[in-house]
Formats: structure tokens, C-alpha cells, sequence
């Protein structure tokens, strides 16, 4: 969507609050032993406090308020009751309907303690968001954001799984535009005032950059067996850095 009145902004600062919560929530809760399951299952009292829905159970029928995906899945994971154990990489990808408006963020969290290489890969991954959120101003491509998650993730000896991308959100889960994480040069597209975007890179120790699909119909997993970590916020662009309504 993009954003052109107040009620709008504050519309989705409400929902972004949401997101930050159940993250913040979850994230303090992972330990050896819970289970996603139970982090779905808290995931869902924090929504109902704040009158929120899950936008996938109602977009998709997921069958989950919050998508989990534990070392190799990298995304749309299906929390599962098996326990989290030390040195898990367990990424957090929460999306509310909050009175009409929808927000997008994730975070990956180590269940401790965690290998070195697990942390690089973690730091690795948020550093890529980073430099994509300072690249993402009004008048600048959108393949500045991959280009930037792109350089990021090279420079640190990981890599971007290209088959999965950012996109507009707002009203719905999935919007235009989609937003690639790594270059295109002949993607002309532009970034605009207001606009709300989902920036997500997803990175891999592997080297592949291909995604599959399991059985469960839901869950994406790399197809190497390389450990993945997925980091996203929504945002509204600006002339300047874009406004994080998930922060």
C-alpha cells in the first residue's frame, strides 16, 4: 500500500506494534526445550490481547498463528513439537491483522549456546537488513535493496537465497512490489514516498541459492542443508531512511 493520510500511519504503527511485541515475546521465551509449538501457541495469546488476528491463518488457511522454521527451513515453517535444542537457529516470522491493516517483520534468534558460525550467520543476516533499509529512500531503484543485501551477505562468505523475496504489504500479506534480495540492473522500477514495503533478506550457510518445498505443503527449506536466518521489517519509504513501522 502506500500510505497518504494520518489515519493510514497510525493504522499501521498499530499493527507494527503488534509485531514487535509477539517478537520481543517469543524471542525471550526460546530456550532448549520449548517447542515451537508453544511459541505458536503464546504467540496467539499475545494476539488476542491485542485484538489481533493472524493475517496467514486468514489469508491462506495456515494452520498456525505465526510461521517458525528451525535450522535449514528458511521460512513459512510449521511449528512442530519437537524441542528446541542448543545451538537451534530458529527464525520468528509474525504477520497480524490488526483493524484492517497488516505488518510484517522476523527475527532469527540462536537457542544458546550457539556455535560461532551460527552468530556469524545471524549478524550476517541483520547486518543485510541493515544496509537494505539504508538504501530504500523514494526516488532510488528498488534493486538498490538487493544490490545492498546482495554486497552485505557476499562480503561476509554467505549467501542469498534468490528465489525468496521482500513485497508490498499493508492491506494484504503480499502486495506489489516485489522486492528482490540481490541485483538487477534491468529491474527499473522506483521507490516512492509512502510506499510500505516488507524488506526481508533470507541468507544460508549453503551454497546453493534454490529453496524447496516440503511435504507439509508450507515450509521452505534449502536444498542443500545449509542452516538459514531470516531477518525483516516493514517500512515506510521517505526521501530519507525509510520510517521501520515493526522497530
Amino acid at each position: 500500500m502506500t500510505i497518504t493520510t494520518e489515519a493510514e500511519l497510525q493504522g499501521m504503527k498499530r499493527a507494527g506494534f503488534v509485531v514487535a511485541e509477539t517478537l520481543r515475546t517469543l524471542a525471550a521465551a526460546i530456550q532448549p526445550g520449548v517447542t515451537p509449538a508453544e511459541l505458536d501457541a503464546l504467540a496467539g495469546r499475545v494476539f488476542r490481547q491485542h485484538g489481533a488476528r493472524s493475517a496467514p491463518r486468514m489469508t491462506y488457511s495456515a494452520p498456525v498463528n505465526v510461521f517458525i522454521s528451525v535450522n535449514d527451513d528458511i521460512v513459512h515453517g510449521l511449528p512442530t513439537r519437537r524441542p528446541l535444542a542448543a545451538g537451534d537457529v530458529v527464525s520468528l516470522d509474525v504477520t497480524p491483522f490488526v483493524d484492517g491493516y497488516i505488518a510484517d517483520a522476523a527475527v532469527t534468534v540462536a537457542v544458546p549456546p550457539a556455535s560461532p558460525a551460527v552468530m556469524r550467520l545471524i549478524e550476517c543476516t541483520e547486518a543485510a537488513l541493515q544496509a537494505a533499509l539504508s538504501a530504500a529512500k523514494a526516488g532510488q531503484p528498488i534493486h538498490a535493496i538487493g544490490r545492498a543485501v546482495e554486497t552485505e551477505v557476499k562480503r561476509r562468505g554467505f549467501t542469498v537465497l534468490r528465489e525468496l523475496f521482500g513485497h508490498g504489504v499493508g492491506r494484504a500479506i503480499h502486495e506489489e512490489p516485489s522486492v528482490p534480495n540481490y541485483y538487477r540492473p534491468t529491474d527499473r522500477r522506483k521507490l516512492h514516498e509512502g510506499l510500505v514495503i516488507a524488506v526481508e533478506p533470507m541468507v544460508s550457510t549453503g551454497r546453493s541459492q534454490r529453496v524447496r518445498t516440503l511435504r507439509d505443503g508450507w515450509t521452505l527449506s534449502t536444498t542443500d542443508g545449509g542452516l538459514a536466518a531470516h531477518f525483516e521489517h516493514t517500512v515506510m519509504i521517505t526521501g530519507d531512511r525509510p520510517l521501520i513501522l515493526t522497530a
